[in-house]
């Protein structure tokens, strides 16, 4: 059984009085649900683990660099993370890879180093508008899957997002049908690359544009594990909807 996994990420948004949203939703999260991840800014990685502790929280970070130190200005190592007390690190989101040219090969030496300090990756892949349009949509994700996952995965170290780059933060969200089918190409190409049990032990999220208002629908396509949120989750009042959506499904 896979357990399944609301992740939120904060994106460039929170201070430390926001954090007080943390202590509303640990407070209201059901201990034997889903499993609740906040990725909030690196600033706020100790206050929200100190906040966290002895709550059914986990707290990840939003990247992390590959070296454990070094002369890396503005850079946050795995080591630096794990000292935090967070559990998670998100790595190969769209944002990282559009903005700041990470390659698959970056993405891959960021996991093996969030592994190195027994993190749990969160490794985002998804296609742009121009590559669905183009109809390259499951090429894309198998490009993105096999040059950013390093041999060795397994459902303890990491966790797959499906992230369409075009659905996030724009509302528009894909068909159930066309969610449906990348998770389970994902799936699948899990499955044969690390064979039956270790490939269906991994986890798969969807992410972009999830909502309260659409999240119960979400979760009913197959081999959807789950969400990573982004603006919803800055709110407890919006986060528990989609936990409950998840718990529900």
């Amino acid at each position: 059984m896979r357990r399944k996994l609301a992740a939120g990420n904060w994106k460039m948004h929170g201070s430390v009085s926001a954090l007080a949203e943390l202590t509303t939703l640990a407070a209201q999260i059901d201990p034997q649900g889903c499993e609740t991840v906040i990725c909030p800014p690196a600033t706020l990685l100790f206050h929200a683990c100190q906040l966290v502790t002895s709550t059914d929280i986990a707290i990840g970070a939003q990247c992390c660099h590959p070296q454990p130190h070094g002369p890396f200005t503005g850079d946050v190592s795995a080591r630096m993370i794990a000292e935090t007390g967070a559990s998670y690190v998100i790595a190969g989101h769209s944002e990282r890879r559009d903005r700041y040219a990470e390659t698959d090969a970056e993405v891959q030496a960021q996991i093996r180093a969030a592994w190195r300090e027994n993190l749990t990756a969160i490794l985002c892949v998804g296609e742009s508008g121009e590559d669905r349009q183009a109809g390259i949509t499951l090429d894309t994700i198998a490009t993105q899957l096999a040059g950013s996952l390093p041999d060795g995965a397994n459902g303890e170290n990491v966790v797959i997002a499906y992230e369409p780059i075009w659905a996030i933060g724009t509302g528009d969200v894909p068909t159930l049908a066309q969610i449906g089918e990348v998770h389970d190409f994902i799936r699948a190409q899990l499955v044969r690359r690390f064979g039956d049990t270790q490939g269906k032990t991994i986890r798969l999220l969807y992410g972009g544009s999830v909502k309260p208002s659409n999240a119960a629908d979400i979760f009913t396509a197959e081999n959807v594990d789950g969400a990573l949120v982004g603006g919803a989750s800055l709110q407890a009042a919006d986060f528990l909807p989609i936990i409950q959506a998840l718990n529900d499904a």
